[in-house]
């Protein structure tokens, strides 16, 4: 192959290498918002509504292998009219939603026309046995059918697929059917969080020391209070607490009873919904300028709080059933409010050759403090975006300097 061979060979594939190059930093896709999707059709808003309102929504746009079998307005009017608690309606809806993908064609291509697949009611643990499963049907006339394992019968037609809303081929499919999915286990009472004791709860969970200083305080009235609204409890271990008494036993009673509502925040939240909403959170010891407020902040999987005075780490949950969530924490929460704030870093002391060039620029730079964590931005999302831009930049320099370098060879 001669220069001029080999120049246009290289030029030939000089489009293929900028396209590879462009691809590297391009931001990724494959993230779905099922909110957004289903509001672009505003014959199933009832049901998009009450995915928000029982935070299924949230937990599919978590997942990346799921099914959506959405009933339009009319049939959500039928399941109202029934008159269920919210918690029942979340288990109803549960079975509506997959942890499989089933597009239109894999739906009519069901291998011996009939199987059987996980509903987010089985996955979350809320079914007994198996009834969180659901059976799809390939029927003839080219119609497939939907029907939850422990169904009864009960008078309940048949839900049979309607039509595909929208797919990301594996990774959602959002589907229409006909009916309502439901069953006996999903319509059974469910216990209301509100008619639960939160601190015998706390107490049987490992945070006895946390729940017992709540009711000696008389705030555990306040945390019953808040459950109908929606509450997040953070609860530092038995062993946290532990340490941290004596300098309890300094505060006054007011302060007492706001560092223990400085532990609740006054909405509900999931360990997802924390992770995506990363900044400042108001709790229930938060009035007027006594502001009570502290940071929610991902740290790769652990999700942390931070006050201006210590940071603690959410180390597991203790309860997750809307509208209310207890979690456990490694540290006693510290508001700046109560507590003095953790001094900056000292600067690092200059070296002996450093100080030889000037002693007086050298006393100067010593007492400057170093920079304060709380300058620091929290910028995860941005971060990475721009990681990702530097790569690709790279990769596409990388390309155009080898391209230069065998033209330079062959000249």
């Amino acid at each position: 192959m001669d220069a001029m061979q080999l120049r246009i060979l290289i030029f030939c594939f000089l489009p293929l290498l900028l396209l590879l190059s462009s691809a590297a930093f391009a931001a990724p896709d494959g993230a779905h918002n099922i909110t957004r999707i289903l509001a672009k059709h505003p014959e199933f808003s009832t049901f998009n509504h009450y995915l928000s309102t029982t935070h299924l929504a949230a937990e599919i746009n978590r997942r990346r292998t799921i099914t959506v079998c959405a009933v339009d307005n009319a049939a959500m009017n039928e399941l109202l009219a029934k008159h269920y608690p919210l918690p029942t309606i979340k288990n109803i809806l549960s079975l509506h939603i997959f942890a499989d993908y089933f597009g239109a064609k894999k739906l009519h291509q069901i291998t011996k026309g009939s199987t059987t697949t996980s509903s987010l009611f089985q996955a979350t643990g809320e079914a007994a046995g198996t009834s969180g499963y659901v059976n799809i049907t390939d029927m003839k006339g080219g119609k497939v059918g939907f029907s939850p394992v422990d169904n009864d019968g009960g008078g309940r037609p048949m839900a049979t697929y309607v039509k595909s809303i929208e797919e990301q081929a594996y990774v959602i499919s959002v589907i229409q059917i006909s009916h309502i999915l439901s069953s006996p286990e999903a319509e059974a009472p469910t216990a209301g969080p509100s008619d639960l004791n939160v601190t015998s709860l706390m107490a049987k969970q490992g945070c006895k020391a946390f729940s017992d200083l709540i009711t000696a305080q008389g705030a555990d009235e306040t945390f019953q209070q808040s459950v109908e609204g929606g509450l997040t409890i953070f609860c530092p271990s038995d062993e946290s607490l532990d340490s941290f008494m004596p300098r309890y036993k300094n505060l006054t009673a007011d302060g007492k009873t706001s560092l223990l509502l400085y532990h609740g925040i006054p909405v509900y939240n999931s360990l997802g919904m924390l992770r995506s909403s990363n900044g400042l959170m108001n709790t229930l010891a938060t009035e007027g300028a006594k502001k009570f407020d502290f940071t929610v902040q991902n740290d790769g999987d652990d999700v942390k709080l931070k006050t201006k005075v210590v940071t603690a780490t959410i180390k597991g949950t203790l309860i997750d059933d809307d509208p209310l969530a207890v979690y456990k924490i490694d540290k006693v929460l510290l508001p700046k409010e109560l507590f003095k704030a953790a001094p900056p870093a000292p600067a690092p002391k200059p070296s002996k050759s450093a100080k030889s060039k000037g002693k007086s620029q050298d006393d100067e730079d010593a007492d400057s403090p170093g920079p304060s964590a709380d300058d620091e931005a929290v910028a995860d999302e941005e971060s990475n975006t721009n990681g990702g831009r530097a790569l690709g930049g790279g990769f596409a320099a990388a390309c155009v300097t080898l391209l230069v370098g065998i033209l330079a060879c062959i000249s």
